[in-house]
């Protein structure tokens, strides 16, 4: 009988309960996880996601780096954060003890053009130890890799126009404060809109000494330039607030958001490229009104115009389970931080995941 894949769970809170259950409906196994909150630590991981008790128990995430060198995990998915300096500390002990990772992390989807120096060192680690870097998700279909299948089937594109929203409910505290949700709007205004309000110089220097904060799709046009082979000449983004005109009650932030408070934000990302080929793209994150849904709507300007949209996804289950089914990929890889625009198509996968590694 093949050894099945062997998995850590870096992060057991929303995402997990999701991830850790596909990991064991494609045929592999949890090894190890790793959690900081005192509430996490010492549960069978079973119970968190419950499939029922697996033996494995969530750890102390400062406990990761002895843990991971000593049982050698084949991969490591970790669901924590939104910003890749959050992600440094896991992605490092990772690459140190020679262990493949990937992550829901939006930012390091293709970190590379907001956050070089930190992408660049990790890059240069995870190949002194052998072992391959990534971040995927929901981003990783839905707003790349369907819409580059679209622009292939197109004869002339002027511009890619896309907008998506998710509930950020759905997430976790610390995406929805991300977010700015529940400020009052003055404080918005200083906390997330400000970062934006800035030259490009600023901005440049910004991105190259570590402290720019993109927003979603600052990286997903990053990865989609990328992978169409587009030249980018300029790049901008700004954040403005999305409101209710009545209050709204979050479990996530544990408060209730009074009307007329930020209620999360709207982000549009706008990319010219040197081909004359234009994106603008917008993510729009908030805690949800009672008739607000997800939804991710798509546009291919050019000849011939092309519109999809697609309503109500499951975003969070989405986002795991393109995870999951990336975990070969990411194994095959080459050492270093790999993007997936360097990786094979996202496919479904059939057969337990450890026959699909090389």
């Amino acid at each position: 009988m093949e050894r099945k894949l062997r998995v850590a769970q870096y992060g057991c809170g929303k995402m997990s309960v999701y991830s850790m259950r596909y990991v064991y409906e494609k045929g592999a196994e949890i090894v190890a996880a790793f959690d900081i909150n005192p509430e996490v630590i010492g549960k069978d991981i079973g119970e968190i996601a419950d499939i029922g008790k697996k033996g494995v128990k969530v750890s102390d995430a400062k406990k990761a780096g002895e843990i991971l060198k000593e049982i050698k995990p084949d991969i490591c998915i970790i669901t924590t954060q939104s910003l890749f300096s959050d992600l440094y500390e896991p992605f490092k002990v990772c690459a140190q003890s020679g262990v493949n990772a990937i992550s829901t992390c939006e930012e390091a989807f293709f970190p590379w053009n907001s956050s070089p120096k930190l992408t660049k060192e990790l890059d240069e680690l995870a190949k002194q130890n052998n072992c391959t870097l990534c971040g995927s998700g929901y981003q990783d279909v839905f707003w790349g890799y369907l819409i580059t299948a679209l622009s292939g089937a197109t004869q002339t594109i002027k511009k890619i126009k896309g907008k998506s929203s998710y509930n950020v409910e759905d997430y976790g505290i610390a995406l929805a404060k991300a977010h700015g949700a529940g400020l009052d709007l003055d404080t918005f205004a200083k906390e997330i809109s400000a970062s934006d309000n800035i030259s490009e110089e600023q901005r440049n220097k910004m991105i190259e000494n570590g402290t720019f904060l993109p927003s979603y799709m600052w990286n997903v046009n990053g990865w989609m330039c990328e992978k169409l082979g587009l030249t980018i000449t300029e790049q901008t983004q700004k954040t403005v607030p999305q409101t209710h005109n009545a209050e709204l009650k979050s479990s996530t932030l544990n408060m209730t958001i009074p009307a007329g408070h930020a209620t999360g934000m709207s982000a549009v990302v706008t990319t010219k490229t040197k081909e004359g080929i234009v994106l603008e793209t917008e993510c729009i994150g908030k805690v949800y009104a009672p008739d607000e849904f997800d939804q991710n709507d798509w546009t291919i300007e050019g000849e011939p115009s092309t519109r999809i949209t697609v309503n109500r996804p499951a975003t969070v289950e989405l986002t795991c389970a393109t995870i999951v089914g990336r975990l070969p990929d990411v194994i095959n890889a080459e050492p270093g931080y790999i993007t997936t625009d360097k990786m094979p198509d996202p496919v479904y996968r059939t057969k337990p995941l450890n026959e699909y590694v090389k």
